[in-house]
């Protein structure tokens, strides 16, 4: 692969050469833009080159990047890959796509995130160390973001962050995600009757960033840009974007880092009972955090509250939908709802994917892995695994284990937002058909156009209830 690579970067560079970009640095020549193209070649666009490649000669993960029809509907893939062993190699990194290989590559201290530059070919290293570095951005997949972030880092961030994002303060939440639920739906039910309503925009992504703003100490008339930046940084956790794609999100990343950077000056000044103006306060053995470490946690736990929350709500409407059956064993035992929530993370993972590098010669089930070899943890296939779950593909909120699932990962990078995102999924839901019993779509679904995170863009429906608006919440 690394001769791949090393060739794709210089296919992906085209006819400028190091030197040459060299020597427009050091005069000053080299203006944001042509910045941002080498930024682009090297994260991106030798990615694209290799992964054309394998897809034309059949590898089974580039079809899932590069088909927009296995990518809408992947599980017949996994199984194809899963089919083949429990750590299948391909022209892009090694495959795990049974539950048991996923959780064993996600448990494994042989394994850790992010790349080492000293591993990537020269041209690539060359591109993303000496000019593509902006110092102004911290995306999710920039140090020292937690998904990119090793021991001892890593560990040291997470301690900070469980100090003040406890269980006790996610269940504090609980009343908020209960009014905001409420007042969510009122704003539905006094749509005019029979006027369809976006479901995503009307409630799946404004429940989860109303919840996150006051989290984060964000004024909520800055939600609906939260909603659009989100929105535009999310292709960003995925590779061999487009040049549009990745100007998009970049633009979005740098303005939502501004706003934080200055967010951050105003709770040091004025800080409130949020989770941010605490994590800017602390100061104790651990050391300070300074405004790039910020901005990296509070981005995580935008990302972790927020993007996967919004797909689990989205999904979840849609599987109701889908499967009435369902509606009807939940509304005839409100108690399953958890088990629910649950059943929904594992048959649509808002997550289908992410991958790990092996620090040192190991083992996954048995088979060898060479150290500085890549494997991708197919999430989203690992939960559809038939060893695991019984009839993986029927949605089934009965289902004994869904709790096994693996929608938030496992191992030292456990998302911390989980028990948020479960609250939210349960009461967001709940309460959704109690007050829209008969909700019907309106039309389909359009999914997102994002590879590692799955989820609808649009979800138009029917609300079909002539019931008066319900201002008391629901006890869940």
């Amino acid at each position: 692969m690394r001769q791949a690579l090393a060739n794709a970067s210089a296919a992906a560079a085209g006819n400028d050469t190091m030197e040459r970009f060299d020597a427009r640095v050091n005069r000053g020549e080299c203006d944001v833009s042509v910045k941002t193209r080498i930024r682009w070649i090297g994260r991106h666009g030798v990615a694209r080159v290799v992964i054309g490649r394998a897809h034309r000669k059949g590898d089974l993960h580039a079809r899932i990047l590069s088909d927009p029809a296995a990518r809408a509907d992947p599980y017949a893939t996994y199984d194809e890959i899963r089919a083949r062993g429990p750590l299948v190699p391909g022209r892009l990194m090694m495959q795990a796509v049974s539950h048991e290989a996923v959780t064993s590559v996600l448990r494994s201290d042989a394994f850790a995130v992010g790349f080492d530059p000293d591993e990537m070919p020269w041209v690539a290293r060359h591109l993303l160390t000496r000019v593509a570095a902006d110092e102004r951005i911290v995306g999710p997949i920039d140090p020292p973001s937690l998904l990119v972030t090793n021991a001892p880092d890593h560990t040291r961030y997470r301690r900070l962050v469980s100090r003040v994002f406890t269980a006790k303060a996610v269940e504090a939440l609980r009343a908020r995600v209960e009014e905001r639920t409420t007042e969510l739906l009122d704003a539905m039910a006094a749509r005019p009757h029979g006027e369809p309503v976006d479901l995503v925009a009307e409630f799946a992504s404004l429940l989860p960033v109303t919840v996150i703003a006051e989290i984060l100490g964000v004024p909520l008339d800055m939600r609906r840009q939260f909603l659009t930046w989100g929105s535009m940084a999310a292709p960003v956790l995925d590779i061999g974007l487009s040049y549009r794609q990745f100007v998009e999100s970049e633009t979005a990343l740098e303005e939502m880092s501004d706003w934080m950077y200055s967010h951050f000056e105003r709770l040091r000044r004025e800080p409130g009972d949020d989770i941010v103006s605490k994590l800017v306060h602390l100061d104790d053995e651990s050391g300070k955090l300074d405004d790039r470490e910020l901005l990296a946690i509070a981005g995580l736990l935008l990302a972790a509250g927020f993007e996967t929350t919004v797909n689990l709500l989205g999904s979840g409407a849609v599987l109701l939908i889908e499967n009435p059956e369902e509606r009807v064993a939940l509304a005839a035992d409100p108690s399953l709802w958890a088990n629910a929530v649950d059943e929904m993370l594992r048959y649509e993972s808002p997550v289908q994917a992410t991958s790990r590098r092996s620090i040192r010669d190991t083992e996954v089930c048995g088979v060898p892995v060479k150290a500085g070899s890549f494997v991708t943890a197919m999430i989203g296939g690992a939960n559809r695994d038939p060893d695991v779950f019984p009839d993986p593909h029927r949605f089934d909120v009965r289902r004994s284990n869904a709790r096994e699932h693996l929608a938030f990962s496992s191992g030292a990078h456990y998302c911390i937002g989980a028990s948020l995102a479960r609250l939210e999924g349960e009461i967001g839901l709940r309460r959704l058909f109690e007050r829209f019993p008969d909700l019907s779509l309106a039309g389909k679904p359009s999914l997102r156009g994002t590879r590692t995170l799955r989820g609808f863009d649009t979800i138009p429906v029917h609300l079909n209830s002539n019931r008066p608006a319900e201002r008391e919440p629901h006890a869940v």
